[in-house]
């Protein structure tokens, strides 16, 4: 049954499933940036400092750990931009429900109004045949 509210709660239904699927693309650009973080982690831990050797190797030592330390702080501020992009699309996908919800909820009630009012006209309509039914009888 078709309502006023019938073509808002589509479009508010649309905009809602677009909010999840922003939500669901944060989340794993979330995820890829945790992982990228514990590889980079994981990649410093690899790198062994010389403890002999020409002074080249100490400054390449030193440099690759600077560079190590340089994509950790990249990735955690990825990590933190990431987190922050899932909240917001959290609180848009919050906001995209309660208006779905309302308008559903109005459909609804003006549903209900809809069908009370030709319930109504149905009893009427039967009232009006049973009155009908009876004085044809009473005439036979």
């Amino acid at each position: 049954m078709k309502t006023r509210f019938s073509p808002l709660v589509k479009l508010k239904k649309t905009t809602m499933e677009k909010s999840e699927r922003l939500v669901q693309k944060a989340n794993v650009d979330l995820n890829s940036a945790a992982m990228a973080l514990q590889i980079s982690y994981n990649s410093l831990d690899d790198i062994e400092s010389p403890t002999s050797g020409s002074m080249s190797d100490f400054l390449a030592s030193r440099s690759l750990l600077s560079s190590g330390r340089g994509l950790i702080d990249h990735n955690k501020e990825w990590v933190n931009f990431a987190s922050n992009q899932v909240n917001q699309a959290k609180e848009k996908l919050k906001i995209d429900m309660i208006e779905f919800e309302k308008f559903k909820y109005l459909e609804l009630q003006e549903m209900q109004k809809k069908i009370k009012k030709i319930k109504k006209q149905e009893a009427k309509d039967l009232d009006e045949v049973a009155l009908m039914t009876h004085s044809y009888k009473e005439k036979h």
